[in-house]
């Protein structure tokens, strides 16, 4: 269960998360990442919310379409001429949102073979949450799991 008006509280507080992105100490905060990912993905249920699949476009990269097509047994350029389209960074990403492969029950009908993108979403374990904070204050807006963490984390928690 995540905060109420979350999605309006991260918009209001994203100058305060991007101070945080700055100012804190990478090192500090990438040892709390793992720890502060579980505890929030314990209260938060992705499949109540689904807003990624929604509202973003992973990249699928070429492994990932090998992979999907195989599993969906279409060929590759099938694949892509169905679904993918090619974006502003020369990336596939999906033709439209919400996601192709997301059911009304907000599962993922391809879930076992996803784009990378989309198994690592998003990104509360990893320094990707540091690295690239323009896509961490984007995802704040986005999934809740993300609001949380930054929210813990410029409290003071995070160093």
């Amino acid at each position: 269960m995540s905060t109420p008006n979350w999605q309006k509280l991260a918009k209001e507080n994203k100058k305060k998360y991007s101070r945080f992105l700055q100012r804190c100490d990478h090192r500090k905060v990438i040892k709390q990442l793992p720890e502060l990912h579980e505890e929030v993905f314990s209260r938060i249920d992705c499949l109540s919310c689904a807003n990624c699949c929604k509202n973003h476009s992973p990249r699928f990269k070429i492994p990932d379409i090998k992979r999907i097509a195989k599993f969906l047994g279409m060929k590759e350029g099938v694949l892509i001429e169905k679904y993918l389209r090619l974006d502003e960074d020369n990336d596939y990403v999906l033709q439209h949102q919400p996601c192709t492969f997301l059911g009304s029950d907000n599962t993922c009908s391809i879930y076992e073979v996803r784009p990378s993108d989309c198994a690592r979403y998003p990104y509360t374990d990893e320094d990707v949450l540091l690295k690239r904070p323009a896509l961490t204050l984007k995802n704040a807006e986005v999934c809740p799991a993300v609001f949380e963490v930054m929210e813990k984390l410029s409290e003071g928690m995070g160093g």
